[in-house]
């Protein structure tokens, strides 16, 4: 239940299909938690020990700019996450919407 469509799904995978060191995408936040609000953000974990600020960079512009995605992204680099609370939150919480190989496996 994390308030997107198949379509959103698809840009997604698209996105992140572009840069081969993206291991995982992990959604977390509102929307892994259901009690999400209409406009809220996506927070989304990217994992992958090779995945570089020029990687983070250019999937934040594909999916905040290019790809006609109706939500804004708040990225994250999960391998180099100092915050142990919001590992945590992740780790407990979040939801797989991409692992590299297999098509999405998070539904609405």
């Amino acid at each position: 239940m994390t308030g997107l469509i198949d379509r959103d799904f698809f840009y997604i995978q698209k996105a992140l299909e572009k840069y081969p060191e993206i291991e995982k995408g992990i959604i977390y936040g509102s929307r892994a938690l259901g009690n999400y609000k209409r406009g809220s953000d996506v927070d989304f974990a990217i994992v992958g020990e090779r995945v570089s600020h020029r990687t983070m960079v250019g999937l934040n512009d594909d999916l905040n700019e290019e790809y006609p995605l109706p939500y804004m992204f708040d990225l994250v680099h999960y391998d180099e996450l100092s915050n142990v609370d919001s590992k945590n939150h992740i780790h407990q919480y979040g939801r797989k919407l991409y692992r590299k190989g297999v098509s999405h496996e998070t539904k609405r």
